[in-house]
């Protein structure tokens, strides 16, 4: 499997509690990218925005991995903190590159905004509802929120290489099971 998360830590737990250590994390890069940013003023944020967005673009996980470290030098003179925030989490933002994912299915499965999209639909599905009884009154107006956004969903941007991707997670999963077993 492979999850695509933001950087909440929250959510990093629940994988490592109810998934299989087998189990892939790529982090959002527009939220890593933003985190970074987010440590400097408007006028400089644009610019290593530009730089980080360049370096995620580079296809193979040595140069992309590189670029991100000659970045963190940089930041690490100019902004500690900003140089952390980099670091945290930093080999997650790169699990796509690790495994060759192509590049049309890379552009979508980076960041966490089809998720977030379908999730701000059910938000204004169920903005309106002023009194929550009790039962199953919220999965049924998520449920309805979630069949609304289902309209606007689109194919995935690539998705004729998902078997590719599925046969790499497949065997990146097992050469995981057959360290875990020969350990």
């Amino acid at each position: 499997m492979l999850a695509v998360i933001d950087g909440s830590k929250a959510l990093r737990a629940a994988l490592r509690k109810y998934s299989s250590d087998r189990d892939l994390v790529q982090r959002c890069q527009l939220h890593k990218r933003r985190n970074v940013c987010g440590h400097f003023a408007d006028e400089k944020a644009a610019h290593w925005d530009g730089k980080l967005a360049h370096a995620y673009e580079y296809f193979d996980y040595a140069s992309a991995k590189r670029a991100l470290e000659r970045i963190q030098r940089e930041l690490r003179e100019v902004n500690p903190s900003a140089a952390r925030s980099l670091t945290e989490g930093l080999e997650e933002t790169l699990t796509l590159h690790r495994l060759n994912a192509p590049p049309e299915l890379r552009r979508t499965l980076r960041s966490t905004n089809p998720i977030e999209s379908a999730f701000s639909i059910v938000r204004v599905a169920c903005r309106n509802v002023k009194r929550w009884r009790p039962g199953d009154h919220l999965e049924r107006w998520v449920g309805s929120g979630l069949v609304v956004a289902e309209r606007q969903f689109r194919r995935i941007v690539g998705y004729r290489a998902l078997p590719g991707l599925i046969a790499v997670l497949d065997r990146d999963g097992k050469t995981a099971q057959g360290k875990t077993s020969a350990a």
